[in-house]
């Protein structure tokens, strides 16, 4: 589904592009909504009735909202009620089974699952409708009293099926006042190419790596080869979703609208704090003003302040899915979080900065193990082998067999999440623009890129989006 969406937008992108520009502006949101709609209902067309009742039950809530603002307590349950409705929506159709699951095994009874299909991009745009109500009441967002304008706002498809998670209060008056541009456009394009070669040059290839060792047994695999494995995963993750989201802050650029960016190179950071504060930073963002801040943040005593985080941590990884391995992750996190709290940011920050890396690099490798295996028997099993705690030997030749074959993919992948890449392409685009032919050089380089991951994409038969199912 989500793949025949991509290949919507492939198709049909210039077609819109070409409309948008060509009809006048107080046309360009309705463009986009029945765009939006249309590129959603491509690939799941039953969902497209949700997230329309959502966008007409979160318009009419931040109706009411400023209608009874007067009434503090009236206002205030209009915005509990939208919350509630939300969240039932995401609740149902994301964890439902999930709850059967665990009543099943607790009380040994059976009842049937519902085995719903899980709509694309539920858990972006419940949180984004989320947060508009909540601004509304709280006044830092103005009410958008156009429906159009605010459905285009819910169905955006830029980064509609997986983020970034884009606040109304940060696009407000993008959706009523944007002003594109050629220069906004060619940063766009070429924002979009970047995230499309990072996605399918780069995820994809070392992803076929991770699931070839991942295929093997834990009790077959030796210490080096899982931890190439963990390795290879992490790089893949990283690069599927911060692919996807440099395309959609590439796409929007295109449309006039400038998105927050949701990544900045979380790999070189030196404790879990700083890890938190550049991967995926909407949504970090997110639960910080909308459940840390209004438990109290860190303006209160010791043992709340902690019992908050853990409330967050606990959140963020049930939002990753409905499986306790994702909870497990998220307290993983939480706990490590307190740790550093207490005592342990303040001894890496005295120490070397490779330090700092390796630790947590390593920390980062381990919940890998977490996220991954919905399996907890089978991620325990994998962990052991990476720590030595089986009778797996160090090395053997299938592993220096997959060392060999991917060096270069991983040298690519280790310099790719650094910001290293990008200081070389701005001297080298400098100096290039210098000269009389620069500018078709550059474009040159781009038009190639953009070639090369379109054929992969369309030719590719392994081409997973990770965070597509969250």
């Amino acid at each position: 589904m989500v793949f025949s969406s991509l290949l919507f937008l492939f198709y049909f992108l210039p077609v819109v592009l070409g409309l948008y520009y060509l009809l006048p502006r107080r046309y360009r949101n309705l463009v986009l909504f029945c765009v939006s709609l249309l590129f959603y209902a491509w690939g799941e067309p039953i969902y497209i009735v949700l997230m329309l009742f959502s966008s007409v039950v979160d318009y009419t809530h931040g109706r009411l909202i400023e209608k009874y603002r007067h009434r503090g307590s009236t206002a205030k349950w209009v915005v509990v009620a939208s919350i509630l409705i939300n969240l039932g929506l995401l609740g149902f159709f994301k964890y439902a089974d999930f709850l059967v699951v665990n009543i099943n095994g607790i009380l040994g009874t059976d009842i049937p699952l519902l085995n719903l299909p899980l709509p694309i991009g539920i858990s972006f745009y419940t949180f984004q409708t989320i947060s508009y109500t909540i601004d509304v009441y709280r006044g830092s967002t103005p009410v958008q009293k156009d429906f159009i304008a605010f459905a285009t706002y819910v169905s955006l498809f830029p980064q509609l099926i997986a983020g970034p998670i884009v606040r109304y209060n940060t696009i407000a008056n993008q959706l009523k006042e944007r002003r594109e541009s050629m220069d906004k456009f060619a940063q766009g394009v070429k924002r979009f190419v970047v995230g499309l070669s990072k996605k399918v040059l780069l995820a994809n290839n070392i992803g076929l790596l991770w699931s070839e060792i991942q295929a093997t047994a834990p009790a077959e695999l030796i210490v080096l080869t899982a931890w190439l494995g963990v390795i290879a995963f992490g790089f893949q993750i990283y690069f599927d979703f911060s692919g996807y989201s440099d395309m959609a802050i590439g796409l929007g650029r295109m449309f006039g609208f400038t998105f927050l960016e949701n990544f900045n190179y979380p790999f070189v950071s030196r404790s879990v704090t700083e890890f938190w504060r550049r991967w995926h930073m909407s949504l970090g963002s997110w639960f910080r003003d909308y459940l840390y801040f209004p438990l109290g943040g860190s303006r209160t005593s010791t043992l709340k302040l902690y019992r908050n985080l853990f409330i967050v941590w606990f959140a963020t990884g049930f939002w990753h899915g409905a499986s306790w391995n994702f909870v497990l992750w998220g307290l993983y996190f939480g706990l490590l979080l307190v740790v550093e709290r207490l005592f342990l940011r303040r001894v890496l920050e005295r120490l070397p900065a490779i330090i700092g890396h390796i630790y947590l690099l390593l920390i980062v490798c381990f919940s890998w193990v977490l996220f991954e295996f919905q399996d907890l028997a089978l991620g325990l099993e994998y962990l052991q082998v990476m720590l030595g705690l089986s009778d797996a030997p160090i090395w053997d030749t299938q592993f220096l067999y997959y060392l060999a074959t991917n060096a270069v993919l991983l040298i690519l992948a280790i310099l790719g999440s650094t910001p290293i890449p990008n200081r070389i392409w701005e001297r080298v685009s400098c100096w290039l623009l210098s000269k009389n032919w620069g500018n078709l050089a550059v474009s040159g380089f781009y038009l190639l890129t953009m070639l090369a991951a379109t054929a992969y994409l369309v030719d590719a038969s392994y081409n997973p989006f990770l965070y597509f199912r969250f």
